[in-house]
């Protein structure tokens, strides 16, 4: 039985770069679910940057965040990988890892200023790569007929329900997803707006990954 529950993660892989007193950090976030996924991210990262002075990294597993773990590379100790690791807590994403590699301009920033400097870097990454919340809902096939499209198009912008994108042959089949304490009474709705003429096969319970909105 599925759990009730929601979790954090990012919609996509992605990276940002900062630039700060003549250093260069590039922050890239992944998402992971084993630690073979993080080595295989960390791996990949030395190589592609093996001339930068620092890795760093922190990662969260688990839909509870079972699993933390964060590397200085190098740095002081406590100024790199504990800043990265706060932030993904903050965010409360789960199944992610974030890399900050720095490329040393000549200035040293101090304790201070590479705590700040690998948390911005941190923050960038999250904010390229978007959050988005799984939660748990419903998925149903609908299977209409050409001329009731706009119909339901209509109404599931009107509700907010998301969906998978139309598949077109002698009629128009979409999934949609509905949340489950609201999914009976959608369903009966969307039999009266379209008349009857509407066929509905349930396919089951998954998490559902919608953008976050604070």
């Amino acid at each position: 039985m599925l759990i009730i529950e929601s979790y954090r993660t990012i919609a996509n892989n992605n990276q940002a770069e900062l630039i700060i007193k003549k250093s260069q950090f590039i922050g890239q976030i992944f998402r992971v679910t084993t630690e073979a996924e993080v080595q295989a991210f960390l791996t990949e990262t030395r190589r592609t940057h093996h001339k930068a002075n620092h890795n760093c990294f922190a990662y969260q597993l688990g839909l509870h965040n079972e699993t933390q773990r964060s590397s200085d590379d190098g740095e002081p100790s406590g100024t790199a990988g504990a800043p990265i690791l706060n932030v993904l807590q903050q965010e409360q994403l789960c199944n992610v890892l974030c890399i900050v590699t720095r490329y040393f301009g000549g200035i040293k920033l101090g304790a201070g200023g590479l705590i700040r400097a690998y948390g911005q870097a941190t923050t960038a990454a999250v904010n390229a790569a978007e959050r988005v919340i799984a939660i748990p809902q419903v998925n149903y096939q609908l299977t209409i007929d050409y001329d009731q499209f706009d119909i339901l198009n209509h109404y599931l912008r009107e509700q907010k329900i998301s969906n998978d994108p139309p598949e077109y042959a002698a009629q128009i089949t979409i999934g949609i997803w509905l949340d489950l304490t609201t999914a009976l009474d959608q369903i009966t709705s969307l039999k009266n707006l379209l008349n009857g003429r509407v066929k509905i096969t349930e396919r089951g319970q998954a998490f559902h990954e919608v953008p976050l909105v604070d």
